[in-house]
C-alpha cells in the first residue's frame, strides 16, 4: 500500500510565505516523478508551474520526499495543494498516487 502524505498548510498572508512537503510511504519499488497540483474554491485542478519568485520546488530522492516552496503569495493562490507521485509498485506497476490535499488559504 502507498500513500502520500502531506505537510505544511494553513492560513497565510497576501505576500506570506508557505512550504508545502510530501513524503511517498509504504511499499514500492522507485518513487518516479512527483507533481504539484492545486484546486481553487470552484474551479477545476490545475498543474503548479514553478514562478521565479513565487514557486519552486525541492526533490529529495533519498527519503522519496518532494516540497513546494511558495512565496509572495497573493489571495488568487487561495486553493487545495495536492502533491502527486507516479510509483512504481509491487502491485500495479507504474500507479499514480495523490496526497490528501491541505488546505492554503490566503488572506488578502
Amino acid at each position: 500500500q502507498v500513500q502520500l502524505v502531506e505537510s505544511g498548510g494553513g492560513l497565510v498572508q497576501a505576500g506570506g510565505s508557505l512550504r508545502l512537503s510530501c513524503a511517498v510511504r509504504g511499499r514500492f519499488i522507485k518513487v518516479n516523478l512527483m507533481t504539484w497540483f492545486r484546486q481553487p474554491p470552484g474551479k477545476q485542478r490545475e498543474k503548479v508551474n514553478y514562478e521565479e519568485g513565487r514557486f519552486s520546488f525541492y526533490r529529495d530522492y533519498a527519503n522519496n520526499t518532494a516540497s513546494l516552496h511558495m512565496d509572495n503569495l497573493k489571495s488568487e493562490d487561495t486553493a487545495v495543494y495536492y502533491c502527486q507521485a507516479n510509483v512504481s509498485d509491487f502491485a500495479a506497476g507504474n500507479a499514480i498516487y495523490w496526497g490528501q490535499g491541505p488546505q492554503v488559504p490566503v488572506s488578502s
